[in-house]
């Protein structure tokens, strides 16, 4: 039998979920101790229960996940409309460093992927679909590249590029919290942002409830900068014949909106509003991507893939505790933009946006991690990855 739930009904209850989630987080103290964010807790309970059903014959879930896109894309909007050119002094040097050590993960993953396919006795290019492709490029990019690999006479290619993806989103939403959590308790480190630090008018408009009016405003600064972001996402694609992301576009556009707005009327953005826009549509969107995963495809990986993803999230563990979080200074926003870097390097950005808010919720803000992991993790990433998969796939063809 099969259980097919319409849009509302998987809105619904991924909303259920990430409540859920919310609820176990505060009450567990495994998930708490070690900063699980809520929406994984739902969403993988959910995934792991779906999986039981189907299991023992009983029933099958399917959902409309035809919305998660839409959040996604909402999201995006609101970290892009929180990118002040006055904060991105803020990133400098640590930004620099957080995208060449992303380009590194790129080609440390498809090392690592390669090579254990030798091993293994595969096709290199099995190994690197269990590589940058599905752990930095996340399912959008296995769905991708797996195409192209398959036209190349792999059958498997997309089939594992998709698993691998799914397995480190997992991974990446596991993992973070536990390794701030002891780079946190190792080095004693805390926030040192205080209320000092926040621009007084910033003060007083957290002081304010939000006004209908004002929420209205905000909106329409946010369904402005999607639908102008993803248009002109599409004539770029059109003109090159490159793929641009919709929520890429749409958050390059809210950075210029929200630039140009703070020139005429600096009041105009209410970051109370627009913070309380994007914490929502993160938390439905990361609730529905986790609930909608089909662990028994996972549970059917052969074991060389099983190996290979278990080793690049063992690498990517090591290296952002011995490596990264000392190059980015061995304080306490090198552990918060480790928590990012774990999240997007396995798995997607929201993943690692969701890590550091579990974070930073228990052990204190950083503005620098906030302004780095987001621009890096939506944009910048692909300026490496990309070039690094294509002569992969042409290395060894």
């Amino acid at each position: 039998m099969t259980l097919a739930l319409d849009q509302i009904t998987t809105v619904f209850l991924s909303i259920a979920l990430l409540v859920l989630g919310t609820y176990l987080v505060k009450k567990v103290g495994f998930l708490n101790k070690f900063c699980i964010p809520a929406p994984v807790v739902g969403g993988l309970l959910f995934a792991f229960l779906a999986t039981i059903a189907k299991s023992f014959g009983l029933f099958e879930v399917t959902l409309d996940t035809s919305l998660q896109g839409l959040f996604m894309l909402t999201f995006f909007t609101t970290v892009g409309l929180g990118a002040s050119f006055k904060l991105v002094k803020l990133g400098g040097k640590l930004l620099v460093i957080y995208w060449l050590a992303c380009g590194f993960l790129a080609l440390a993953q498809n090392t690592i992927g390669v090579s254990m396919a030798y091993l293994f006795d595969l096709h290199p290019l099995i190994g690197m679909m269990a590589g940058a492709v599905s752990m930095e490029g996340g399912h959008g990019a296995a769905t991708a590249f797996g195409q192209t690999v398959e036209d190349l006479g792999i059958n498997s290619a997309l089939s594992i590029g998709v698993a691998a993806a799914t397995f480190g989103l997992v991974a990446g939403g596991l993992i973070g919290g536990p390794i701030v959590k002891y780079l946190v308790t190792k080095y004693d480190l805390k926030s040192t942002e205080t209320d000092d630090d926040t621009p007084q008018v910033d003060l007083e408009e957290n002081n304010k409830a939000i006004k209908t009016n004002t929420f209205f405003t905000q909106l329409l600064l946010i369904t402005f900068c999607m639908a102008l972001g993803t248009y002109l996402g599409g004539l770029f694609s059109s003109a090159t014949g490159f793929v641009l992301p919709g929520y890429v576009g749409a958050m390059f556009v809210a950075v210029i909106v929200r630039n140009i707005v703070d020139k005429v009327n600096p009041k105009t953005v209410d970051m109370k509003s627009i913070g309380l826009v994007g914490d929502i549509s993160l938390g439905i969107f990361l609730s529905m991507a986790l609930m909608s995963i089909k662990l028994w495809e996972i549970a059917d990986l052969a074991l060389p893939l099983i190996a290979i993803v278990i080793v690049q999230v063992i690498f990517i563990v090591l290296f952002g505790i011995f490596v990264l979080f000392r190059l980015l200074g061995k304080d306490y926003d090198a552990a918060v933009m480790v928590a990012g870097f774990t999240g997007h390097g396995l798995g997607a950005t929201p993943n690692a946006m969701a890590n550091m808010a579990a974070v930073t919720e228990r052990f204190g803000p950083s503005k620098k991690a906030y302004l780095v992991v987001p621009i890096v993790g939506a944009f910048l990433i692909d300026v490496f990855a990309m070039p690094i998969i294509i002569t992969t796939i042409n290395l060894f063809q």
